[in-house]
């Protein structure tokens, strides 16, 4: 895998995560909702408007364009293995920006996807 692969793919998943913290910020600044039919416009409106949740899909849409470069250029054995790295980057950042747990077993079990990462990238 050249270096520009792997940051196309690197990008893809940093992109994806943002999306998911951007998603959480956003649900954060709208609250609790209740699943109502009365709730279906006036929620979606809030949501279709909260910047957070723009920047969110933003993010994904971006994220989608970059991976499918890098989708392009090597095996997807090897590409979506790395998509786990997600996992590491939000659950450091949703420890970081809100507060969320992160005790031994999380830890833990992000050594063993950056292990396992680290064995496919270099397969």
């Amino acid at each position: 895998m050249t270096l520009v692969t792997f940051a196309l793919l690197l990008c893809g998943v940093l992109l994806n995560a943002i999306a998911q913290l951007c998603l959480k910020a956003g649900t954060n600044a709208i609250g609790h909702f209740e699943f109502a039919a009365a709730n279906v416009l006036p929620v979606g409106f809030k949501i279709a408007t909260q910047p957070y949740v723009v920047a969110g899909v933003a993010c994904y849409v971006a994220s989608l364009v970059v991976w499918i470069l890098g989708l392009s250029r090597v095996p997807v054995s090897v590409a979506y293995p790395l998509l786990s790295l997600g996992y590491v980057i939000n659950a450091l950042a949703a420890w970081w920006l809100f507060g969320e747990d992160l005790g031994a077993q999380k830890l833990a079990g992000i050594s063993l996807i950056i292990v396992g990462v680290v064995l496919v990238a270099r397969s």
